[in-house]
């Protein structure tokens, strides 16, 4: 009988630990989720190696995939960085981006992070900084440069990534000078949060929006900025990307706008896929603007 009690409590124990993880899976979990999941089923398998769940930090969420491209002489090392209006989204819907791009010979980091309502801005830019870090760190051991980043995001994941240079408390990053680029895809950059039923959970409803942009913390600087809009966007307006690369030329930058046919907010971001990929421009404009900023 003791023997039989020990085994019942082992399986309550098991039950228990795999609707624990039922429950972190749905808190992430968007519909679309299904889509890239089928495009990751779809996805090449080879031309990579990747390092699953690499810990940049200590929480649960901080978490990073590591796509290395097979090919010789790396060009380079964009960090990933998914939306989800900053309160949903996983990196293993995310494969598909992983592969695009590492078959054209650049490393891959797609990154989870902190999310909301448990956590606010600045929360998951810290995240961001802190996995920039910890690639820098260890860079040898993961068989990586970080000579050369761009920073790659789509919907809250471009704000994030915009968020990291342009800041209302800047940032001490030691790899500033290597990031080439910022490519936002279909990115938040310039609205008011308050009571917007999409995004007034991540931010602190008592601080005003101007005080937390990027839009409003532009500086000069050497990166080259591409901003992605889908022609159409129904959650995210153009005005985003037009007003922050107005702001951008206003201090000298260079920045691009590139709006992509045939696409909405949530196409744009699988139609990078190699799946999809021959039927949009995107991967292919991305693949245009990664040349050009990552050429030494």
């Amino acid at each position: 009988m003791p023997q039989f009690s020990n085994k019942m409590q082992g399986a309550r124990q098991h039950l228990s630990n795999r609707f624990t993880r039922l429950q972190s899976q749905l808190k992430v979990f968007r519909p679309y989720n299904l889509g890239g999941y089928a495009i990751n089923g779809l996805t090449p398998k080879k031309g990579y190696s990747v390092q699953k769940n690499l810990a940049y930090g200590i929480k649960p969420r901080q978490r990073l995939d590591l796509y290395v491209s097979n090919q010789e002489g790396t060009k380079g090392l964009i960090l990933f960085v998914h939306g989800g209006a900053w309160s949903r989204g996983d990196k293993d819907t995310y494969v598909f981006v992983g592969e695009a791009f590492s078959r054209y010979g650049y490393d891959v980091a797609v990154l989870n992070y902190h999310l909301a309502p448990e956590f606010i801005f600045p929360r998951y830019v810290d995240d961001l900084a802190e996995a920039l870090d910890f690639l820098e760190q260890h860079q040898a051991k993961l068989g990586i440069s970080t000579d050369k980043i761009a920073l790659m995001g789509h919907s809250a994941g471009a704000f994030n990534i915009a968020s990291l240079i342009y800041h209302p408390s800047v940032y001490q990053l030691k790899l500033k000078q290597n990031i080439r680029t910022i490519i936002g895809i279909s990115g938040p950059y310039h609205f008011d949060y308050k009571d917007d039923p999409l995004a007034q959970h991540a931010f602190d409803q008592l601080i005003p929006y101007d005080q937390v942009m990027p839009y409003y913390f532009v500086e000069k600087n050497h990166i080259q900025h591409y901003l992605l809009i889908a022609e159409n966007d129904q959650i995210v307006k153009h005005s985003n990307s037009l007003d922050l690369c107005a702001q951008l030329h206003s201090q000298g930058n260079h920045c691009e706008v590139i709006n992509i046919p045939n696409t909405g907010h949530i196409t744009i971001m699988g139609s990078v896929s190699s799946l999809f990929s021959r039927f949009y421009e995107t991967r292919q404009q991305i693949l245009n603007a990664l040349e050009r900023s990552m050429q030494d």
